[in-house]
């Protein structure tokens, strides 16, 4: 395994211009090593609202508190110049999230976190081709973790990066503690899995399963945000940091998080690595006509990113999403309310400013930019309109 480990780490370390990169079975648990090793237990950590709650459950596992930012809301970027002075002043990092693909501002950060002394943590899960300040995103913070279940669609895998490379072999211990042991049986249902959901989607019975599994109560998202189980989290907050406590939490959507890897699940990622260039020129093809339609927020300006997802605002979010699963295109990465909205003052301090987060969150359609023609299509001849303009920024950049 340390010579597979080795192959996927050399690849990702070229792609960051030599950063020291280190494989992890998934971003979730690059991302919870990272806040454990550079956060002191109840550290603040500065996060945004628009996120998978996964995220804000790993930042309660690695015992500490998150604080929601303020967001620009054309594009759901952190919006540093919108978070007061004494909000600065208390944190203890800031973890980037790079919504759909669309950079944090990483350089006005980077030189924020260096004044205050604190580290710069980027979750790179859906930017693994994106640049910022004429660098690849990742290549900013001490830390950056990626995702390999996005662009490359291996559906397992991740990289933990680091500025210091000294770091590495104390980071690559601390992994191997926290990893599970392999099993046959989940090997197997890996290398299943991508069959088994063409099959559904060649019968259409996908609607159908979901359906079923919410109405058994086994669907662990019956909404766009899971349930949240005050009561169960309190308690697990009593045993932070810890992953045990906030499993059932941290494991939806990829039970196999803390896996370690078999050689199939390698040899997939392998493969899908290798091929990520011609990905990442589909997606930027699909993200730049997505970003000349009438659903685009304000033009950014600079190279197309290839944006894993591409955020079209609409008027009608809801009826978006169901014009589009009537061409049986879905849409997911879906993340409203904010999360200061969703989990309340006990668990997180909620953003100064609000308001341009929670416009995002429920106007943003992410669309799948490999399928811009059939997403476009979907929404005119549904007669989706564009949303209103959105809410002036928190601050000026």
């Amino acid at each position: 395994m340390a010579a597979a480990y080795a192959e996927l780490e050399e690849r990702m370390r070229d792609r960051l211009g030599g950063r020291e990169c280190l494989y992890v079975p998934s971003c979730r648990l690059g991302l919870y090593l990272a806040l454990r090793h550079w956060c002191p237990p109840g550290g603040r950590v500065l996060m945004s609202p628009v996120n998978d709650d996964v995220i804000f459950f790993v930042v309660l596992a690695a015992g500490l508190r998150p604080v929601q930012a303020p967001l620009d809301p054309r594009d759901g970027s952190l919006d540093p110049a919108a978070v007061p002075d004494a909000v600065w002043s208390g944190l203890s990092a800031v973890l980037t999230t790079n919504l759909y693909g669309n950079p944090d501002p990483a350089p006005a950060l980077r030189d924020r976190c260096d004044r205050l002394g604190i580290p710069l943590l980027e979750d790179a899960a859906h930017a693994i081709g994106s640049t910022v300040g004429g660098r690849p995103v990742g290549a900013w913070g001490d830390a950056a973790v990626f995702s390999l279940s996005k662009h490359t669609g291996a559906k397992t895998g991740g990289f933990l990066a680091v500025a210091d490379p000294a770091l590495r072999t104390g980071l690559a211990a601390e992994r191997d503690r926290l990893l599970r042991p392999a099993r046959l049986t989940g090997e197997l249902a890996y290398l299943a899995r991508p069959r088994a959901e063409a099959a559904a989607r060649a019968l259409r019975v996908t609607p159908a399963v979901h359906a079923a599994l919410r109405a058994l109560g086994r669907h662990e998202r019956p909404g766009i945000r899971m349930p949240l189980r005050p009561g169960e989290l309190a308690r697990a907050l009593g045993a932070a940091p810890a992953l045990d406590p906030f499993h059932s939490w941290i494991r939806v959507d990829l039970h196999d998080y803390r896996l370690r890897p078999g050689a199939a699940r390698l040899g997939r990622v392998r493969r899908r690595l290798a091929a990520l260039d011609a990905v990442l020129d589909a997606h930027r093809a699909g993200t730049a006509r997505l970003l000349a339609s009438e659903y685009a927020g304000p033009p950014a300006g600079g190279a197309v990113q290839p944006l894993f997802r591409v955020p079209l605002l609409v008027e009608d979010r809801d009826a978006a999403v169901a014009a589009l699963a009537r061409r049986r295109i879905p849409a997911g990465y879906l993340y409203d309310p904010p999360l200061d909205a969703y989990a309340g003052e006990t668990f997180t301090d909620p953003s100064p400013a609000p308001g341009p987060a929670a416009w995002f969150a429920r106007h943003a359609l992410p669309a799948d930019p490999r399928r811009a023609a059939e997403v476009l299509a979907a929404l005119r001849a549904a007669g989706i309109r564009p949303a209103a303009s959105a809410p002036a920024l928190g601050g000026t950049r």
